[in-house]
């Protein structure tokens, strides 16, 4: 058979090129997509560089802790746990006491993780534990509690120094990223004083990584919501300043603990027991408890208005915002206080 022309094997060749480009382009089952829109579907990842958090569909308030670590808010229906998918993540840890959507995460092969935290810091045993979590699970880990800024960047900023990934002051400075208010003392002393940990140690930490850590029961969160009130009360009667003779209270953790609690005991089983009608009453109770206990942390945590250098203008800004403050708990209280005529008393 005689040889082709040099024009028909350029022909063949060219073919031969389109045919095998078409191949490797399209995926099985789908049609090839642009480069733009390939980089559309793939969300840009947090980096240590970032100097605000990140928003993406469901989720917000992302910031990155290290690289594959990343802090932020609870993943909001299928939206959030598909952004989640898209950022690669392997691993959900919850250091929130709401219970996990273990459903969702499940159904995209994600590890979910339940290590509640408070708002006033956590001891060596959950921070072992925490620690071990992150070092030894799957990663990409995102880590998160209710809103993303306090307790999720707190956590993060101390797991990412006892691993040696970050210092301290690295640790300080993407939580500042995070908006972690500086009225939350716990959460920032357990970052400052993380050090990194002897594997030894970290090996001494349960490996019991639990889906979900059930909530105290109604009756040790009522009492739990008493003694933070009682403090509260404490602080405004010093004119919303923490006394000299109390250093330890924090007042902007404790409205946010009031807050979480409300909103926790919507689903205790003391509330779900109750007839329908009185179920419905009582949640909307403590939907109005949490809004109004959140509203007097936001407050808290935002602190006196700054100094305009003009002595009057601040006496009377600094006035004002303690009679804001005073009508918020005086709110709060009042809506305890409704709860208790018709539900405790």
């Amino acid at each position: 058979m005689p040889a082709p022309s040099s024009n028909l094997a350029a022909v063949i060749a060219v073919i031969s090129c389109s045919v095998l480009l078409v191949g490797m382009a399209a995926p099985p089952g789908g049609s090839a997509k642009t480069a733009g829109e390939a980089a559309q579907a793939a969300p840009s990842i947090p980096t240590l560089a970032d100097e605000k958090p990140r928003d993406y569909p469901g989720i917000h308030n992302v910031v990155a802790f290290a690289e594959g670590f990343y802090s932020g808010s609870v993943p909001e229906g299928d939206a959030g746990f598909d952004s989640l998918v898209a950022l690669g993540v392997k691993t959900v840890i919850s250091v929130d006491g709401a219970i996990p959507e273990l459903d969702r995460a499940k159904a995209r092969g994600m590890r979910y993780v339940h290590l509640p935290i408070g708002y006033d810091g956590f001891d060596d045993t959950r921070k072992g534990q925490l620690v071990r979590a992150v070092r030894d699970l799957p990663k990409p880990i995102y880590i998160h509690c209710h809103h993303g800024k306090h307790r999720s960047a707190g956590a993060a900023g101390t797991v990412g120094v006892s691993l040696g990934w970050i210092t301290n002051d690295q640790a300080a400075a993407r939580m500042k990223v995070s908006g972690t208010a500086e009225g939350y003392k716990g959460l920032w002393a357990c970052t400052a004083k993380a050090a990194p940990m002897m594997s030894a140690l970290i090996d001494a930490a349960s490996a019991d990584f639990p889906e979900v850590t059930k909530p105290d029961s109604m009756t040790a969160a009522m009492v739990t919501i008493d003694e933070v009130f009682d403090r509260l009360k404490i602080v405004e009667k010093n004119g919303w300043v923490v006394p000299q003779d109390h250093p330890d209270l924090a007042p902007a953790a404790d409205a946010g603990k009031l807050a979480d609690l409300y909103r926790l005991l919507a689903d205790d089983s003391h509330v779900t027991a109750l007839a329908e009608d009185a179920r419905a009453d009582f949640r909307a109770l403590l939907a109005a408890g949490s809004e109004r206990a959140g509203a007097l942390e936001t407050m808290l945590a935002a602190g006196a208005p700054k100094s305009t250098g003009v002595a009057a203008s601040d006496e009377a800004a600094i006035a004002e915002h303690k009679k804001k403050l005073s009508a918020a708990m005086k709110q709060l209280t009042a809506n305890c206080k409704d709860c208790h005529v018709k539900y405790r008393d």
